[in-house]
């Protein structure tokens, strides 16, 4: 006999080679006959996976959170016998997971269409009303190969991954059969609601040097309804992309020849700056000084840190050798504040000490894997560390905390936190961390309330404190974070003098509020819909003369509005192709001069939702003034 661990801390004993659904079954009946999936220490298995002794078990039903992902791995399936049943062998199929929205499947040979999708889909669907079971079955690995003998990806995953013993193991479902681990359904006709949702290309293994691939992309649910509702927020989300967006404001590129890198426009570099000195403002407020760090500096410096062989490892880094001397673009700013707080010698009375920069930093991320502005290789972080003492920690962590909250609500957005504990490969002293732990979680229980605690997944330096949003439509990002960190201070020697005049080592706060500019700018683009607050508008009052004779009254309201970022629409179009444009610029007021305002003391208001108003000159400029010092989220303007 064996012993597994339940999810609620109790023992089972079942008997050596037993599956999942055995452990179901001993567990209750009811329960094994609904068992569609397990979890095995974290990670979602078939039920046949046999189970060791002391394996934390979970059982996966149609019930469980898991159950979609399953669902989705068998549409990819479905998707691939659709597939060779419309193009034979033709269609060289490689690999197929869930993702977090759907599924994909990678295939060589086929040069798909929006047209061929349909036509997929349509045979997708009959695979789904004939009800097919889904049968694992074990293959011995020579019969496997000879199966693959004309795919040579599925070859190469059967000697990387499927590695190992004698057997692997395929799904079968009617004439079609592929070889993978599982999990899946019970059978095709359990899929409720699914779309193929886009085709693209994608690298076999993400790299570069290899074959370009044809990806589609699909999604699937149990029902047609949670269909209907996913492909409603997915066509909002479209509505909101930034990419599309940032274009049509004119606000960013990113040309090919700077993948990754983005070029800021005159009107993007507007709300880039406003954040800026929204931040600055934020830093000083928690006491942090601002310092620059250069981007190129020798790799020793990361290699006194313990980052170096991380980010090279990972191929994160920018990289090379020169006279002898390996050189590096710094993949953060730590290792440099580190240096500044090294140059003088501290006391504990120095401490905290607060040192912040908007540093841009390089790291080099797959080609495949960047998008837009969420995902890229030059990133400029609202970066912070403050280097303090041990009973410094909570304190410091509340004020961090306020400042986050208050900030994300200024923006509208909804904040989760995340408290991420002791990893296996955690450094530094058990005594330390359980103190900052400790620390961490009275910070978040007094500023936050409920927080999400993800055990182990903190970093090997320290526990930490992740910030996700919800925006208007609610999709979750990550954006801030708060970590604490003992081992570059123990790394790097950093010290201090401490009341008992010996030398301490301080602790290590590493924060980022926005996380960083070009991530925040876009999931904030999405999040508005390009309608930004006034205070962040790249252009916040248009002035439109109705004729040529209004431009000289309309040069004088704009002399008089010089403390706001105002324009005139001088293009001798009608007023209503004038209103067009600035309502399609997403500016937030306009004022439409004609000869009536030239006369009186009022003017005509016109905002963005197609409100109209008129009122006195002095009048408007107060309320404007008031609504950005108040960084309203609305325009207020015309009620």
């Amino acid at each position: 006999m064996i012993s597994v661990e339940l999810p609620d801390g109790s023992s089972l004993e079942v008997e050596e080679n037993s599956t999942v659904e055995d452990v179901a079954y001993k567990i209750g009946t009811g329960l094994g006959d609904d068992t569609v999936a397990g979890k095995i220490n974290g990670e979602l298995v078939a039920k046949k996976d046999e189970v060791s002794d002391g394996d934390q078990i979970e059982i996966v039903t149609e019930d469980s959170d898991e159950y979609t992902k399953v669902l989705r791995h068998s549409t990819a399936h479905v998707f691939a016998q659709a597939l060779k049943r419309i193009y034979g062998d033709q269609a060289k199929l490689t690999i197929g997971p869930w993702t977090d929205e759907g599924f994909y499947y990678d295939v060589e040979g086929l040069d798909l269409t929006e047209e061929d999708l349909e036509e997929i889909e349509e045979e997708m669907e009959n695979i789904i009303q004939e009800d097919l079971d889904i049968r694992r079955e074990k293959i011995t690995r020579d019969d496997a190969e000879d199966f693959f003998d004309e795919n040579r990806y599925k070859r190469e995953i059967l000697s990387e991954e499927a590695s190992g013993g004698d057997y692997v193991t395929f799904y079968k479902q009617g004439e079609f059969k592929d070889l993978c681990k599982g999990p899946h359904v019970e059978s095709t006709g359990e899929i409720g609601g699914f779309k193929l949702l886009e085709i693209a290309g994608a690298y076999w293994r993400g790299d570069e040097e290899n074959e370009m691939l044809t990806r589609v992309y699909g999604t699937a649910f149990p029902s047609e309804e949670e269909l209907e509702d996913f492909v409603e927020k997915r066509r909002e989300a479209e509505k909101r992309d930034h990419r599309r967006i940032g274009q049509d404001m004119d606000l960013f590129s990113i040309p090919d020849f700077s993948p990754g890198g983005v070029h800021f426009h005159r009107q993007g570099m507007k709300v880039r700056r406003e954040l800026e000195e929204y931040i600055r403002q934020k830093n000083e407020e928690l006491g942090y000084e601002e310092v620059w760090t250069p981007e190129l500096n020798k790799a020793e410096l990361w290699k006194k840190t313990g980052h170096y062989e991380a980010f090279k490892e990972d191929g994160e880094m920018f990289a090379w050798r020169q006279n002898d001397e390996e050189y590096g673009l710094k993949p953060m700013n730590c290792a440099n504040h580190s240096h500044i707080f090294n140059s003088d010698k501290r006391s504990y009375r120095d401490l905290p000490i607060k040192l912040s920069e908007f540093g841009t930093v390089n790291r080099n991320e797959q080609s495949g894997e960047l998008s837009g502005l969420l995902r890229v290789r030059t990133l400029t972080q609202d970066d912070g560390h403050a280097y303090i003492r041990k009973n410094q920690i909570e304190n410091e962590i509340k004020k961090h905390l306020q400042t986050i909250i208050e900030m994300y609500e200024e923006f509208g957005f909804d904040t989760h936190f995340i408290l991420e504990t002791k990893p296996p490969k955690a450094q530094g002293p058990d005594k330390l961390w359980e103190e900052a732990e400790e620390s961490l979680k009275n910070a978040l229980d007094e500023k936050v309330g409920e927080y999400q605690v993800n055990e182990e997944e903190g970093a090997f330096y320290g526990p930490k404190i992740g910030v996700e949003v919800e925006d208007a439509i609610g999709r979750e990002w990550q954006l801030g974070t708060v970590q604490l960190d003992f081992v570059i201070p123990r790394n790097y020697g950093l010290k201090y003098v401490g009341e008992d005049n010996e030398e301490h080592y301080p602790v290590m706060i590493h924060r980022a509020i926005l996380g960083s500019i070009e991530r925040f700018m876009g999931v904030m683009i999405e999040h508005f819909a390009g309608e930004f607050p006034t205070w962040l508008a790249p252009e916040q009052v248009r002035i439109l003369p109705v004729t040529d004779e209004n431009h000289e009254y309309a040069q004088d309201l704009k002399q008089e509005l010089d403390s706001f970022r105002v324009e005139i629409e001088d293009r001798s179009w009608t007023v209503g192709k004038k209103i067009q444009a600035a309502h399609d610029d997403n500016v937030p007021y306009m004022l439409i001069i004609g000869d009536d305002e030239e006369e009186s003391s009022n003017i005509s208001i016109r905002d963005r939702q197609e409100r109209e108003t008129k009122c006195g000159f002095d009048e408007f400029k107060q309320e404007l003034e008031k609504e950005i010092k108040q960084k309203r989220l609305n325009t207020e303007i015309i009620q």
